[in-house]
């Protein structure tokens, strides 16, 4: 009797576990289930209505269409070409702008002299149109990869630097200066305490940045490039290959969706790893 009355509240809760398991799994279902129909009622509307005639389908093809054009460039391996100049641009661009805008945000943001002098500038300059500067970058850089890497790492750099400094400026002054007590170097308090404490506030800026990056990337292909899925873009629009130009714009799109999927992933392990850490 006794092993019965022990083993009983187990039992218990473990069924009560396994309930809010099941209810949870089951609101995931439904939240990932609405948050689908809107994107396939949008492709389905896409399909239908060049084919019913609300739009001319020589203008915007059928969803199928453009789809087979995805094949057909895939089969002949022409595609691949594309999607790797486009990747390496925007790679080169938004790497460059993590290693420049986290390094100066922190250096900026540790001298809080630095920070005040420089923040208003920063943030009137951060407001420049990178587009605008598209000229510039031209004349200076000539229309070859350096102008194409320089325009995407001006427009992702400023989001992770005005971040960092922000997150650097918010970290706990008494945390600081109790590992200070501990003989702690200013480079120890950085690597340590400084930007651990930031990341919540440098990710949401190295996700604007990979949003425009993919932006920068199809206006920067669109002037003087040979390969890329922006130039993709561009060239079919030319020769009104109309269902080449729309796989490209779905191919951008799945890409920009796997970028920030995969940044929400690692920003979740990144600040669940320093909260337990």
């Amino acid at each position: 009797m006794e092993a019965i009355t022990h083993e009983r509240p187990l039992d218990e809760r473990n069924v009560v576990r396994e309930i809010k398991n099941s209810a949870g799994r089951h609101q995931k279902v439904i939240k990932a289930a609405s948050s689908a129909v809107p994107v396939l009622a949008f492709f389905l509307f896409w399909e239908t209505a060049p084919r019913i005639g609300l739009v001319d389908p020589i203008i915007i093809p059928p969803l199928s269409a453009d789809l087979q054009a995805i094949v057909t460039m895939v089969k002949s391996g022409v595609i691949f070409n594309h999607i790797a100049a486009s990747l390496g641009r925007a790679g080169l661009g938004f790497v460059l702008s993590l290693l420049v805008g986290i390094t100066l945000g922190i250096l900026i943001g540790w001298n809080v002299r630095i920070k005040d002098t420089l923040n208003p500038l920063l943030t009137i300059i951060a407001q420049t149109s990178p587009i605008a500067l598209f000229p510039f970058f031209i004349v200076v850089f000539g229309v070859g990869e350096v102008s194409k890497v320089g325009i995407i790492f001006w427009g992702c750099v400023w989001p992770i630097l005005l971040n960092t400094i922000s997150g650097v400026g918010h970290t706990d002054p008494l945390l600081v200066k109790a590992v200070r007590t501990m003989g702690a170097t200013n480079w120890q308090i950085i690597r340590r305490v400084v930007f651990p404490a930031s990341l919540p506030e440098i990710f949401p800026g190295i996700k604007i940045s990979a949003s425009y990056a993919i932006l920068m990337l199809c206006a920067a292909e669109m002037l003087g490039a040979k390969a890329g899925l922006g130039y993709l873009v561009s060239y079919s629009q030319h020769v009104f290959q109309n269902a080449n130009m729309y796989a490209a714009i779905l191919l951008i799109a799945a890409l920009g969706v796997i970028v920030n999927y995969l940044l929400l992933k690692a920003e979740k392990y990144v600040c669940h790893y320093r909260l337990s850490a």
